[in-house]
């Protein structure tokens, strides 16, 4: 273990521009370990801000991936920069420094780059098919140094043109990605683990190869078959969740790669980000929703004059939200029960944030199912001393799942 980590540090360090590998260390590393920190003291005072807030910036994208509960084949809808800039700063204004953002496909936003820049004292992570970054985008990227992309490979060549509906795309992919590692940027690899990939990337040949092109973490997703096209056939089984789970915690400790999830915690126990309160997600149309995959919210950015910070503490549909996800599982509420999604809308007349207004039908067909959870005794504890540690202090969960394990326990007993 210490001999992958020796190797993954060196490689990092003489791989990435050392001026975005220092605002990473800093706006990212301690700054974020910061905002975690201000959110434990924020919650047991009954405030719930998550440190860490994903935005998804507009709905368009240049491909059609099979299970996308976005709404790309519609007219576009965007976050404006305006806009963009009153939620980073309100955030920033108490204690926050890192944000996700995703689309549709970030990069076909006009002034994303502004808005890059117009925060140096923040880092953000886009998620992005990759195909819009060229050389010279990738150059401006390491200009703005605040940056990371997680670029997505869903397959091998005739599998990535399947999952994604397009022609060529992992050569259009990977030369997105070959940008990002010709300009020295910290860069990623996502994967959205199903039926007809995991065969191919959940191994240790693929990360090797990923190691071999010079990527510097990877992040695998499992699957979840919510939307307008579902999708069934390509969710995982329990048994192919528990192989994934397995395997993270293998390479974590083998392999000179950082490797990302954010379904478990240091002892393999599941939780989901939502339920813990240290993620929520705002929408193409401002909407302020639990996470990406729940498209029903009471909130919006407007509110509150822009004081985002003032609204998702203040919001009794978030809380009763995490509450009752949290009651009823570590796992996922949407795969594992639909029902009460759609209950929880009905009882605070959350309001359907997608543009097709179908997403209350969506849950109504939606049929339960497993997902990252992992029963009892049968949890798989992190190997890796480092990622062990992190998790114990800055990633688990922070006591959503209390009264959860103490009906558990009353129910073992009896």
């Amino acid at each position: 273990m210490i001999i992958p980590s020796i190797q993954y540090g060196a490689r990092t360090f003489a791989s990435v521009d050392k001026r975005h590998l220092m605002k990473f260390m800093w706006n990212f590393g301690y700054k974020g370990i910061r905002s975690v920190n201000l959110f434990k003291k924020r919650m047991k005072q009954g405030e719930y801000f998550p440190p860490f807030i994903y935005i998804s910036i507009l709905n368009s994208c240049n491909l059609r991936c099979q299970g996308c509960w976005v709404d790309v084949d519609k007219p576009q809808v965007k976050i404006d920069l305006e806009n963009l800039n009153k939620i980073v700063n309100d955030a920033k204004a108490h204690g926050n420094s890192f944000f996700g953002v995703l689309g549709g496909e970030p990069f076909m936003h006009p002034d994303l780059m502004d808005f890059f820049a117009a925060h140096p004292d923040c880092f953000f992570q886009v998620f992005t098919n990759g195909q819009m970054i060229t050389q010279k985008k990738a150059k401006q990227l390491r200009q703005i140094g605040n940056v990371t992309p997680l670029i997505s490979i869903e397959g091998t060549k005739v599998v990535a043109n399947e999952r994604r509906g397009g022609k060529d795309v992992l050569n259009r992919t990977l030369r997105g990605l070959d940008a990002c590692l010709d300009n020295r940027i910290l860069t990623g690899v996502a994967t959205s683990l199903c039926q007809t990939n995991i065969d191919d990337l959940l191994t240790e040949d693929w990360l090797r190869h990923l190691i071999k092109k010079g990527v510097h973490y990877a992040w695998y997703h499992t699957y979840r078959p919510v939307g307008p096209q579902i999708h069934d056939e390509l969710a995982l089984t329990p048994e192919q969740a528990r192989k994934v789970r397995q395997f993270v915690v293998d390479m974590r400790a083998k392999l000179p790669l950082g490797i990302i999830d954010a379904y478990y915690d240091g002892e393999g126990r599941a939780l989901c980000p939502m339920s813990t309160g240290i993620s929520h997600h705002i929408s193409p149309t401002g909407a302020i929703e639990p996470c990406p995959i729940i498209q029903v919210a009471t909130d919006n950015i407007a509110d509150n004059d822009y004081s985002i910070y003032e609204t998702l503490t203040k919001s009794e549909f978030l809380k009763d939200f995490r509450e009752t996800s949290a009651k009823h599982t570590r796992g996922c509420i949407v795969l594992e029960r639909p029902d009460l999604v759609k209950a929880l809308a009905e009882k605070h007349g959350a309001k359907d944030t997608t543009i097709r207004k179908t997403a209350i039908a969506e849950l109504d067909s939606m049929t339960p199912r497993n997902s990252q959870w992992l029963p009892t005794g049968e949890e798989i504890p992190e190997k890796h001393p480092v990622y062990r540690w992190a998790k114990k202090y800055w990633f688990n969960d922070f006591g959503a799942y209390d009264e959860l394990e103490k009906e558990s326990e009353l129910r073992n007993h009896s």
